[in-house]
């Protein structure tokens, strides 16, 4: 048995030196030979020890796959696809830790797979199924070399991976079956682990990346850190690669660099996950019923190409933020030619080691600007880009607050035409006609510089302007004066308060009134779910300010009175202002929602101290905490449906 126990020791010791840690110690001739004395000493004794690697050849076919209940939730991932998106995830995580920092890792494309250990021994494989029961493909995953059979830890881990297949080896699989080969890496890992022959399986020959601890019987790991320590330590194969960022602007930046870098990987990606690193944190945000809060997966969906910097400019925006615009060499992307890319800010540049020279590449999706999201190669002639001590539209000095640049003259000519062109956008104040080319012509010519002068224009402010006929001045002065009647929460996103995006302007209308957003305290500001401390700053300075002020009262005079959400007054829920939280069996909730406002109720996003009725369905979390905390009435979703009339939920 001592010399059983050596022989698997050192081949097990020999199969992670080459196939997770990629550095191989002896030949494969030595490793065969120790392999082949081990399967004689095992058919002579009859014995074969638990983590022999000999389990490993694929066995007989299975009839079926037996389910298997996995003993914590496998749980997916909510998805962002926009930055605004993923911004909001980051401002939930602060709000209930303002120190949280964040890991960044790869999102690989294939198949979520659960493995079971007991008593420091490989147990049994699943896959993730629907969550809470998956399928048992233990035979399948012994083909698998990447995972250790037994563990130096005694009590009952879970421990989840992504089964994958190397693009390097799909292309070899496909040119020796090039009558059946297989589409994509994907469908070919997933195929791989759930086909009833383990031959097949191990014929593809998938791999396993972990990435998580599920379960722990005893001494639970306190951090994303902590967990992938553990499995490295333990023989499991992990990829390379993990940021911990404390900021957006450093998740950002990650998420980027992973863009980038998964070109060039033998590896499928899909995007980049990002989870809250500490367990305490994880613990008190809590799940809903498919997604823990604590994490999210940012989806690569845009399309992407390699472009030449030919030079560098820098615009002017309307808070005066200079960004700086590069030049490239065209490039077909999402069905357009592309010959200009933004970067985010100085910082970004720097970070993104973007040169005039350099080959880079670039994103474009959805009709959005196309961005830069790094350096690929520099070129001998590549120079860097040089930060600008003034404005390079009036001159006027530049202020740098952290990796952003500002002009600080309030009255820069494209400062104020950005701003207008803003407040004139389909999502703001909707004035078709009056586009960039036209606002900056009215502001070089006509002195428009503020929101309220566009109200004062007439027709006689048009004449002498080339291309201004009688008809299309009609249409822009119509334009013009119907959105004096703009809903109130397309007028808080216009007025350009920084910070404010659509979601965030939303909640705020829900106040009623721009002299109630006004009105509100920095308290009640981060209590509503999607502001942070950095934008409730930024609302209460906005209000703050006295030239903010006046111009808000010359639009005012100019007859600009946005529009609340016509209300309800009558019903069950009249003069309630009511929070849903947790999960209904009986509706969704927008039903929900819009059933409680067609009853006369304001159904709010977040627990306020205007919040009069919260309704509490399953797994309701820190809003219900909150709630209670305030002293404000909770009901159950029985007593809802009592309210709205229509009986108790069904089973």
């Amino acid at each position: 048995m001592d010399r059983m126990r050596y022989l698997v020791d050192t081949l097990n010791k020999w199969a992670y030196e080459y196939y997770v840690q990629d550095a191989p110690s002896v030949t494969d001739r030595e490793y065969d030979a120790l392999y082949d004395e081990l399967r004689a000493l095992e058919r002579d004794t009859g014995v074969r020890l638990p983590d022999s690697p000999t389990r490993r050849v694929g066995g007989e076919p299975v009839k079926a796959f037996a389910r298997h209940r996995h003993i914590a939730p496998l749980f997916s991932l909510d998805k962002a696809v926009t930055e605004d998106e993923l911004s909001a995830f980051i401002t939930r995580v602060k709000k209930v830790d303002p120190a949280a920092v964040f890991t960044v890792e790869y999102k690989f494309d294939g198949l979520t797979m659960c493995l079971t250990y007991s008593k420091g021994r490989f147990e049994r494989a699943t896959t993730r199924g629907n969550g809470t029961e998956g399928e048992d493909v233990t035979a399948q995953a012994l083909t698998v070399r990447s995972f250790p059979l037994s563990i130096p830890y005694e009590g009952t881990l879970e421990v989840r991976g992504e089964a994958i297949i190397r693009l390097s080896v799909l292309e070899e699989y496909n040119r020796a079956h090039s009558d059946e080969p297989l589409k994509n890496a994907r469908n070919a890992a997933a195929g791989a682990i759930r086909n009833l022959d383990p031959k097949v399986t191990a014929a593809r020959r998938p791999e396993i990346l972990f990435y998580d601890i599920n379960y722990m019987s005893d001494a639970p790991v306190a951090s994303q850190r902590e967990a992938l320590e553990r499995l490295k330590e333990w023989g499991f194969q992990t990829f390379p690669y993990l940021r911990v960022c404390a900021s957006f602007d450093e998740v950002r930046a990650a998420v980027d660099e992973i863009e980038v870098n998964r070109k060039s990987l033998d590896v499928l990606t899909d995007g980049a996950v990002i989870k809250t690193d500490a367990e305490d944190v994880r613990r008190r945000m809590g799940h809903t019923d498919k997604f823990p809060r604590w994490a999210i997966a940012y989806k690569f969906e845009a399309e992407e190409a390699e472009a030449t910097v030919e030079k560098v400019v820098w615009q002017v925006g309307r808070t005066g933020k200079l960004t700086p615009l590069a030049f490239i060499s065209p490039v077909e992307l999402a069905g357009a030619t592309v010959r200009r890319a933004t970067l985010n800010n100085f910082g970004d540049l720097t970070r993104k080691d973007v040169k005039v020279g350099s080959r880079v590449m670039v994103r474009r999706s959805n009709e959005v600007i196309p961005e830069i999201l790094g350096a690929v190669s520099h070129a001998e002639g590549s120079v860097p880009v040089q930060k600008p001590a003034f404005c390079p539209a009036c001159g006027a000095p530049v202020r740098e607050t952290g990796a952003n640049l500002f002009c600080t003259n309030r009255a820069c000519p494209p400062r104020i035409v950005q701003k207008l062109t803003h407040y004139c956008s389909k999502n703001a104040a909707d004035i078709e006609g009056l586009s960039e080319a036209t606002l900056a012509l009215l502001q070089k010519e006509r002195g428009v510089c503020s929101f309220s002068d566009l109200y004062a224009l007439t027709k006689e402010s048009f004449a002498g302007l080339e291309g201004f006929r009688a008809k299309k001045i009609s249409n822009l002065l119509s334009a013009i004066d119907a959105s004096r009647r703009m809903p109130l929460e397309r007028f808080l996103y216009a007025i350009g308060i920084e910070g404010i995006g659509r979601v965030a302007a939303r909640d705020l209308a829900a106040f009623g009134s721009v002299e109630a957003v006004a009105a509100l305290s920095f308290d009640e500001l981060v209590a509503l779910e999607n502001i942070g401390d950095v934008t409730a700053n930024a609302i209460i300075h906005y209000f703050a300010d006295e030239e903010n002020r006046a111009e808000l009262a010359r639009l005012r005079q100019a007859g600009v009175q946005p529009v609340s959400a016509a209300r309800v007054t009558q019903g069950a829920f009249a003069g309630e202002n009511v929070v849903l939280t947790g999960g209904l069996a009986s509706m969704s909730r927008p039903e929900a929602q819009k059933k409680i406002e067609e009853l006369g109720g304001t159904a709010q996003s977040s627990v306020t101290r205007k919040t009069t009725l919260v309704v509490a369905g399953t797994d309701a979390g820190s809003k219900l905490e909150r709630a209670r905390s305030l002293g404000i009435r909770v009901i159950g979703e029985e007593e809802f449906l009592s309210m709205l009339g229509e009986g108790a939920a069904q089973p």
